[in-house]
């Protein structure tokens, strides 16, 4: 019964940050095609009265994830369940990803606490949002960071979203390899848009139309 709850949680907070992740890379996305839309939407969006519930939502949500899946994996190692993961489709992406789900999501709790530490604490500005970010991903570090980060947002998509549905109690032979495909589009979309945008806002010349 414990595991079961554990299983539901994970996958509902996983769920969430997902959506948030598809909301985030979009609204970051403006300020490739439209920088000062871009810090209109973001002032706009720090005035919000609901933002810092939302905030607090999302890290908890993070948090619960993290800690529920780690607490999961202790559990199982605990009851012995080591079987090797074997891909019966010669799946070797797939397997990659199952594995790195624990060194991945430890890499994205350190690079949340990191990017909250240089973008939200303290907040830039009203209109120097995209001078702050750009300044932080002209740091070779800070890009190979949020490099690294995408890699595992994309790799734990991967593997997770058909994981979350399984344990949601949704996935059947029916559904099962839409979700599955659904999913892995998905990882490759979210975790190469991330990819772009950290490369292009790095480096601006790359965009169509500078000089």
């Amino acid at each position: 019964m414990v595991a079961d709850s554990f299983r539901f949680w994970i996958a509902g907070t996983g769920l969430l940050l997902v959506l948030f992740l598809i909301l985030h890379l979009g609204g970051v996305a403006i300020a490739l095609f439209a920088p000062l839309s871009f810090e209109a939407y973001a002032a706009g969006l720090h005035r919000s009265t609901l933002l810092l519930l939302a905030e607090l939502g999302l890290l908890a949500a993070a948090l619960m994830h993290v800690s529920l899946s780690l607490v999961k994996l202790i559990v199982n190692r605990r009851a012995g369940n080591s079987a090797s993961l074997v891909s019966r489709r010669g799946d070797l992406l797939a397997v990659l990803a199952a594995r790195s789900q624990a060194i991945g999501g430890l890499l994205l709790l350190v690079f949340l606490g990191v990017h909250l530490h240089q973008l939200r604490w303290p907040r830039p500005l009203a209109g120097e949002e995209l001078t702050a970010l750009r300044a932080v991903l002209s740091q070779p570090v800070s890009l190979a960071l949020y490099l690294f980060a995408a890699v595992a947002i994309s790799l734990h998509l991967f593997h997770g979203g058909e994981a979350a549905h399984r344990s949601l109690g949704i996935l059947d032979p029916v559904n099962g390899s839409l979700i599955r495909h659904s999913f892995r589009v998905l990882a490759l979309l979210v975790g190469g848009g991330f990819i772009v945008l950290a490369l292009l806002l790095a480096v601006p010349e790359l965009q169509l139309g500078q000089p």
